[in-house]
């Protein structure tokens, strides 16, 4: 059963906190309230039993009970709520003033008028968990269902080793071979490829691989993807970016595009295409010059032939599958075949049932990589998928198989994965404000003392990426993980569950979504996603007072109803909705006094008003890309745990030290005339993550400062300092163990600290430092990190010139993915075995000191032969000293290395 669960954990824990805290309640009062907690607990413990049963295995009346149940929670939920915001301290006070007597007798009778309010609800409350425990009563479930086993979470380290789908190889030179006119059949059209099939059938990897195979041999290249409701001006944005390498947001995007690609060759994949309209406008944007390549992916054969040659994708081959199951299962030993004949066997049934579709395979492998080589437990799976895609691939049967996973997840998880359907196709969601918005949510409950539940969303978002529910995505580098994206396939999955359970109610063009939600319906979660709609539901006979979330998106916006129809609003995100046009205003925002994630990032406002000292819930306020002053009202909100502000923000004086909640402040601008913000920082010892612009022209009091500040923030976990006006200086700070970003741009350490230590920064990934003296054995101590996966690593040129070259020794730097070396004054040579992940590489070329070391021999290696990973490299000359033959003979070497090296890097020399 979908989200049963409800609110119902959260409401249990707070129960008990009404039962200690808030308010002296009288004897009766505390009876119904320990009541209902200890009613609810019970309700839990049964639902927990059969939640993981799929919803079509259930009898409608459970299905009736359970909604039933879910709705009781919120109300419950939204009564505790309006408890705390109303209700005061019970201290007493003598008045000095007939006034203050006066207002004290009133905020008393108010208070008594609130309470008793409080008290009518809870007993109308505790009448409705009665009839829904009589009603379980009346229609017992069967508990006596089957559970499958958890998914081992070891298997997230697997994960870089099993992503290379297996059976592309053929595919992908028959895609390639069709480009570059080497088919005959397809002479005339080979130019543009379509590649078709149904979801999940591996399209988008098929034409990854195309992409990274020949993207080298052209002077530009881009990948983007459509969708089904397609934002134009931000694809097309997207594509300028990739193919020129700078940041553009244009509204002549199209006239830019045709003007930059008109005299180079280039390569396109245009991912997910639905309507040939589409294809259409896009293909305005692309001039038809000589040697242009496009591949296209589609699941409309008509729309394939249309474009271009169409390449209909296969399913797998039983040898494929098989393969890419063994692997996915057993990893790198045995990785092809299975010992056990009864394994084989069971094997083949599920394979046959996956029916050659990669990413059922994968899914179904997922689980059954945590049960061993058990046969017992490998046919329950097999007997639990039921037809699958044995008969036919439609859109039902392959549910059936990834619906099999999706029950396979805890409770926790699946309301986590299924909040996802707020979000359209295709859509990039930021990691960290997904947590957030979890946590405002409620989905995220720590169990013990002092766990922070920022870091419990942590490890649910990894759990649903290593059980392929959600698809990382990484940053420009590749390093870290920033957001994430539904597979088109597990997206229509959630958005169908999530409908049938009424958990969100979304607002597009795709089929399982309502676009007028029902009168009769309560609408928990608002999704406003359409941007083909133009009038707006009925909302005047729709119930807002109980939504819980509203996510709005910008083509959807004039839909947005009025916020005073809000009620108990948790979560607000209007992320690119410009509120700087219409009537639409911020007054009433501090009104939504339950209100815990509100999410204003790039909506053109430019105030906030004070009321927002109102919601004294606010967890989470993001106000990014906007130019606006903090208002005062600020310090009022003592819940608060992440704000997220624009470098350009300004703060008052004394804001920021009140929010000692605070675990992530982003980016805190500090100026001449607010160095004391600064000093207030020391306050926020809770602080996790913390990014600094300091644009001050005291350089010694900024460095005293920081270093004092930082000292005391033992938790921090992400540090980002830009230094402007002069360079600082923090070899009397030491990092706290626990740190996993550094990023410390101008500011300097005279050598490499002793606290970067590989036995003490266990999880540090990412390390942005510049060191005056660099000595071989530091570069020895960074290699040694064990999780390190970017570095930017900077020395000072008048130290480092009668060094000599450094030496990359083998096996440092396992998990280097980003490489850049500034400032070297003698060459960098990479033995073998070293950075064997390194893709992008930066470094610096001093021409004459690499003459000396090589002589006149000519025989100057590198050895870029040796790192395996490497797809592009970046060399900065530095030329003094030098004539014109020496630095020609520098780049022919550099060049003849790419050449030779098996991935064929690009390479770009300044």
């Amino acid at each position: 059963m979908e989200v049963v669960m409800g609110a119902l954990p959260g409401v249990i824990n707070r129960l008990g906190d009404l039962l200690v805290g808030h308010l002296n309640l009288h004897k009766t009062e505390k009876g119904e309230i320990r009541f209902l907690q200890v009613e609810l607990e019970s309700m839990q413990g049964a639902l927990e039993k059969h939640s993981s049963t799929p919803a079509d295995q259930l009898d409608f009346q459970d299905k009736i009970w359970a909604r039933d149940l879910r709705e009781l929670s919120y109300d419950i939920e939204n009564t505790i709520d309006t408890f705390m915001v109303h209700g005061k301290s019970s201290e007493f006070t003598w008045p000095h003033s007939f006034k203050e007597f006066i207002g004290r007798s009133y905020d008393l009778f108010s208070q008594f008028q609130v309470r008793r309010k409080i008290v009518n609800e809870t007993r109308d409350i505790k009448r409705r968990v009665i009839e829904v425990g009589e009603r379980r009563e009346r229609y017992k479930v069967n508990n006596d269902v089957h559970k499958p086993p958890a998914v081992d979470p070891r298997l997230l380290a697997r994960y870089e080793k099993v992503t290379n789908l297996v059976g592309m190889d053929n595919a992908r030179d028959e895609v390639v071979k069709i480009l570059m006119g080497g088919d005959e059949t397809f002479k005339k059209q080979g130019d543009i490829v379509s590649i078709v099939g149904f979801g999940g059938l591996g399209k988008t990897t098929l034409a990854n691989v195309v992409f990274e195979k020949i993207g080298a041999q052209f002077d530009c290249s881009a990948f983007v993807s459509v969708s089904q409701t397609p934002n134009m001006d931000r694809l097309f944005n997207d594509m300028l970016c990739q193919l020129s390498k700078t940041s553009n947001a244009s509204t002549n995007v199209i006239d830019k595009l045709r003007q930059f690609l008109e005299n180079r060759r280039y390569l396109i994949i245009i991912d997910d295409i639905w309507d040939i309209s589409v294809w259409k406008m896009i293909k305005c944007a692309l001039p038809e010059n000589n040697g242009n390549k496009i591949v296209t992916t589609t699941r409309v054969l008509s729309v394939a032939e249309q474009i271009g040659a169409s390449y209909k994708l296969k399913p797998l081959s039983i040898d494929n599958s098989r393969k890419l199951l063994y692997r996915r299962i057993f990893g790198e030993e045995n990785k092809d075949n299975c010992e056990d004949e009864e394994l084989f066997k069971i094997s083949d049934g599920i394979l046959k049932k996956c029916g050659g579709v990669p990413l059922a395979i994968i899914t179904i492998a997922s689980m059954l990589a945590s049960k061993g080589r058990n046969t017992l437990m490998w046919h329950k799976v097999y007997k639990s998928i039921g037809t699958g895609l044995e008969t036919c691939l439609d859109v039902k049967n392959m549910r059936n198989i990834l619906s099999f996973s999706y029950y396979d997840l805890p409770s926790n998880l699946r309301t986590c994965l299924l909040y996802l359907s707020v979000f359209p196709e295709d859509y990039a969601i930021e990691k960290d404000c997904l947590i957030w918005m979890w946590i405002a949510e409620g989905f995220i409950q720590c169990q013990r003392k002092g766990e922070s539940l920022f870091e419990l969303g942590e490890v649910y978002f990894s759990e649903l990426i290593n059980r392929s529910m959600i698809q990382p995505v990484f940053d420009g580098y590749n390093a870290t993980i920033k957001y994430c994206r539904v597979h088109d396939m597990i997206l229509d999955l959630i958005c169908s569950l999530s409908s049938e359970e009424n958990f969100v109610a979304a607002l597009s063009d795709v089929d399982h979504t309502s676009p007028s939600p029902s009168p009769s319906k309560k609408i928990w979660r608002l999704s406003l996603q359409n941007n083909k709609v133009h009038h707006a539901p009925h909302w005047d006979t729709t119930s807002m007072q109980q939504v819980r979330s509203v996510i709005a998106f910008p083509s959807a916006f004039h839909l947005m109803p009025a916020l005073p129809r809000f009620r108990v609003l948790r979560v607000l995100d209007l992320d690119g909705c410009d509120l700087s046009q219409g009537d639409y205003s911020l007054t009433f925002i501090g009104n939504l006094f339950h209100l815990r994630y509100l999410g204003l990032r790039r909506t053109r406002i430019s105030e906030l008003p004070e009321e927002i000292g109102n919601m004294r819930f606010l967890q989470t306020l993001d106000i990014r890309c906007n130019e606006v002053c903090l208002p005062s009202a600020v310090v009022r909100l003592s819940n608060l745990m992440c704000l997220r502000i624009s470098n350009r923000t300004r703060v008052p004086i004394g804001t920021i030290g009140s929010l000692t909640s605070l675990e992530e402040l982003s980016t805190l601008s500090i100026y001449n005339d607010s160095m004391g913000s600064v000093k207030e920082l020391c306050h926020l010892t809770e602080l996790r993550v913390l990014d600094i612009v300091c644009q001050t022209e005291q350089a010694d009091t900024t460095e005293k400062s920081l270093v004092e500040v930082l000292s005391k923030l033992q938790k921090i976990q992400s540090l980002d300092i830009l230094i402007y006006g002069g360079d600082c200086s923090l070899d009397a700070w030491a990092a706290p163990p626990c740190v996993r970003r550094l990023r410390l741009d101008r500011c300097w350490f005279s050598t490499l600290p002793g606290w970067m230590n590989p036995c003490l920064l266990q999880d540090l990934s990412f390390l942005w430092i510049s060191v005056r003296v660099l000595k071989q054995e530091d570069l020895e101590i960074l290699g040694r990190l064990p999780t390190l996966s970017y570095l930017y690593l900077k020395v000072d040129q008048e130290n480092v010139r009668d060094i000599g070259r450094y030496c990359i020794s083998e096996c440092s730097f396992p998990c280097l993915v980003f490489c850049s070396l500034c400032g070297f004054g003698g060459p960098v040579v990479f033995r073998q075995g070293a950075m064997p992940r390194l893709r992008s590489l930066r470094f610096m070329f001093p021409v004459q000191e690499a003459r000396k070391i090589t002589g006149n021999s000519g025989s100057l290696d590198l050895g870029l032969g040796n790192l395996p990973s490497l797809q592009d490299v970046i060399v900065r000359f530095r030329c003094e000293g030098a004539n014109k033959e020496e630095v020609e003979e520098g780049r022919t070497a550099l060049r003849s290395a790419a050449q030779i090296h098996p991935n064929r890097p690009v390479l770009e020399i300044y």
